[in-house]
């Protein structure tokens, strides 16, 4: 399984991005998707996950400017950022819970795609 992330760059504060995430390979289903973020000099963070219920976990951090969805069909995430600001700026790597087997999940990551906020 692997998981290809898009869609990052450089924007100007109060900008907009968006970021997608295609799982490919062979798996029985997907659970949770989501993305963390890693900024400089900093641990990574939970930026968001969607549960295949469409149940949404956000901190209040990006609540109101980031959105996050699911495709099942294509087997991807998205990260629609809004009003960006310079601490968001960090790489922002796509996660998923892959059930390579019924009942045997693991979880996988994406490479990372960086998003540069400039003041």
């Amino acid at each position: 399984v692997q998981l290809q992330a898009s869609g990052g760059g450089l924007v100007q504060a109060g900008g907009s991005l968006n970021l997608s995430c295609a799982a490919s390979g062979r798996f029985f289903s997907i659970n949770d998707m989501g993305w963390y973020r890693q900024g400089p000099g900093k641990q990574r963070e939970l930026v968001t996950t969607i549960a295949n219920n469409n149940r949404i976990k956000s901190p209040d951090s990006v609540k109101g400017r980031f959105t996050i969805s699911r495709d099942n069909v294509k087997n991807s995430v998205y990260l629609q950022m809004n009003d960006l600001k310079p601490e968001d700026t960090a790489v922002y790597y796509c996660t998923a819970d892959v059930a390579v087997l019924p009942g045997m999940v693991r979880d996988y990551w994406g490479q990372g795609t960086l998003v540069t906020v400039s003041s």
